[in-house]
């Protein structure tokens, strides 16, 4: 993801509790809290805490009922190296910017998985020696942060890389087995059959090294998908890959499986709504999936009239919609029933002056700015004669209209 998820493995084994019980009673020295239910981590959106204008979760939590985020993304540090950080530039080690978040959200009765890899970027499973070294990698941001649930994106370009997915399905087992308890996720591309050829591969490692997480979720959508319809056959596709791989029965590979959708506007034009949104957990709730979950709560609001329906967005859905309606979907999975009240939109922000018109021939750095189809962008690493906002994992980040 981005984008773009109840059985554990060999290892351990987890009850699930009732659909949405919490037993947030005890912190301990780091402020971790004890653990939601499996199914919240299950439900839990993507939010990225520190970049496409974070939104406030005690706002979401207050306006949905939603408990638990899924922040996104540690990868390895732009420069190499086998340590955390928060998007290539951020260490986890020194980090307060997220943990501040996870406070917030704590603070509430909540609580967060994280997700490493995600599309773009380098990760450490592609960085680190082996996967000893990615599994003490990813075992800093557990103990960092407290965590009771940890996901593992695995898609373009890193799966692509067969040493790096050994690693990081190496990792995920080292993980599970030293945190008994730990909810482990694991989210890849997906394709009209299920997921493509390299996620077939992904699974075969993960058979081979022995790993069943408590999911394997397949994101449907880029990929030629039109609508709800289109996303429930490639899991019912997918559902046939996992009994073929694994050897499992059909309910036990629905246990298994996890869904990750885009809410609204795709990064190739398709067009995912609420009704789509309700359709897929239908579908999801009646063959008792694992998962539900989205990408993002960033994007999960209407965008500026000028914009609505015209391009994809980091910070907006480009549907009509209030703010957090893709959440109020999420909090179904978990079992609990959203809030009647209509949240108010998010309020239209008072347009900025625009930068110096980007150049096809400029050569742009880090964090330098210009502007284009009436946006403000900054660049998140070194591009020349990429368009802004061809793709929300390009090298620009949308600073708003201007």
């Amino acid at each position: 993801m981005r984008p773009l998820r109840a059985c554990l493995g060999a290892a351990a084994a987890v009850t699930l509790a009732a659909a949405g019980t919490t037993a947030l009673v005890t912190t301990d020295a780091s402020g971790a809290t004890t653990a939601l239910s499996n199914r919240w981590y299950a439900a839990a959106p993507y939010l990225m805490p520190l970049d496409n204008d974070p939104p406030d979760p005690a706002a979401i939590m207050d306006a949905t009922g939603l408990k638990a985020f899924q922040l996104a993304f540690v990868l390895a540090p732009n420069g190499g190296g086998c340590s955390p950080t928060w998007g290539g530039t951020a260490a986890v080690s020194s980090d307060t910017a997220v943990q501040s978040v996870i406070s917030t959200i704590r603070a509430k009765g909540g609580d967060v998985s994280v997700s490493i890899g995600g599309y773009g970027g380098t990760k450490l499973g592609q960085t680190c020696a082996d996967a000893a070294s990615t599994a003490a990698a990813y075992q800093q941001v557990i103990t960092k942060y407290g965590l009771h649930a940890i996901d593992f994106d695995l898609e373009e370009p890193e799966y692509e890389n067969t040493a790096a997915i050994r690693n990081e399905i190496g990792a995920a087992k080292i993980l599970q087995q030293n945190n008994p308890g730990l909810y482990v996720s694991v989210t890849t591309a997906g394709t009209a059959d299920g997921t493509g050829w390299f996620g077939k591969q992904m699974l075969l490692e993960a058979k081979s090294q022995g790993f069943t997480p408590n999911n394997f979720s397949i994101m449907p959508f880029d990929g030629g998908f039109n609508g709800a319809a289109s996303q429930t056959a490639a899991l019912t596709n997918f559902n046939s890959v996992l009994q073929s791989t694994f050897g499992w029965d059909q309910a036990t590979a629905y246990a298994h499986e996890g869904f990750s959708g885009m809410n609204g506007r795709s990064d190739t034009g398709e067009y995912f709504t609420q009704a789509d949104f309700q359709t897929v957990l239908d579908y999801a709730t009646s063959h008792n999936m694992d998962r539900f979950t989205f990408w993002s709560l960033n994007r999960d609001r209407q965008c500026t009239p000028a914009d609505n329906g015209g391009r994809t967005s980091g910070t907006c859905s480009s549907v009509a919609q209030n703010s957090w309606d893709f959440a109020k979907y999420s909090v179904k999975f978990a079992g609990v029933t959203p809030p009647t009240t209509t949240p108010t939109p998010t309020p239209t922000p008072t347009p900025t002056s625009c930068k110096a018109a980007w150049s096809a021939t400029a050569v742009y750095v880090k964090d330098d700015e210009a502007s284009y189809g009436g946006h403000n962008w900054k660049a998140k690493w070194w591009t020349q004669n990429e368009v802004p906002g061809a793709s929300e994992w390009g090298p620009w980040q949308d600073e708003g209209a201007c």
